[in-house]
């Protein structure tokens, strides 16, 4: 899409900050290193009382006696080692996983790994109890498109595969995929993690817009939302938590 053309659909100067996105990779640069789990993350990119979105640059190796939330972790950079009741997960840059509430687990880090983690407090786990890799190649179902009036366009096609559910129903982790479609702004209930996989989208409000692409990952967070525009074939993994 041209900047005329975006500029004439949402009102927004292309290049200039979105409200509800943020740029997760940029965020997370410079985390300072630490051996502590949980505390030592870095100021979150977003906190509230139902979810919480931080980075942790783990250096060496460590243990965790009991999780308090279900943890959707993502390797941005590096390579991370976890040791549970379900074995181990070996997890490279660009890999995901989901570590229930109530997981006891020891890590190992390699140096100059960094995470981000969504963080969902839990009272039990929901469709696994020990750790679940996000399978990237899962097999994906026909999923609801976005809703007929808020769309610019043509109705997508839309696919999905959960790996993870909350047993609140709340929190939900796997992969998504999406033909082309543009969807006006509306308000988000919900926050969510996409790290894409396939394709790009561009984020706008009328304040500005932001494109991510394959390899970049960013959060939406409650709000006022945004707009959606993509002009290929998307795919991502999602972490989302939206209240019931």
């Amino acid at each position: 899409m041209t900047a005329k053309a975006l500029k004439g659909l949402v009102g927004a100067p292309v290049g200039a900050p979105v409200g509800a996105v943020v740029d997760l990779r940029a965020y997370a640069a410079g985390t300072t290193p630490a051996d502590d789990w949980i505390g030592g993350r870095a100021v979150p990119a977003f906190t509230d009382a139902a979810a919480t979105v931080a980075a942790l640059a783990p250096r060496g190796e460590g243990g965790v006696d009991g999780l308090l939330a279900d943890e959707f972790v993502l390797v941005l950079n590096g390579g991370l080692e976890i040791d549970s009741d379900g074995g181990r997960l070996s997890l490279r840059a660009g890999m995901s996983a989901v570590l229930p509430v109530g997981t006891s687990f020891t890590w190992r880090a390699a140096e100059g790994t960094l995470l981000v983690i969504a963080s969902c407090p839990a009272a039990q786990p929901g469709t696994a109890e020990t750790p679940v890799t996000i399978d990237q190649a899962a097999p994906l179902s026909p999923s609801n498109p976005p809703l007929a009036e808020l769309l610019v366009g043509p109705t997508p096609s839309c696919r999905n595969h959960s790996d993870y559910w909350s047993a609140s129903r709340e929190f939900v982790c796997g992969t998504w995929d999406s033909t082309p479609y543009h969807r006006r702004q509306m308000p988000y209930r919900h926050i969510e993690l996409m790290h894409l996989l396939e394709g790009s989208v561009t984020f706008a409000d009328a304040g500005g817009s932001v494109t991510f692409s394959a390899g970049d990952v960013c959060l939406v967070i409650r709000g006022d939302g945004c707009a959606w525009i993509s002009e290929t074939h998307v795919k991502k993994v999602y972490a989302t938590q939206r209240p019931a």
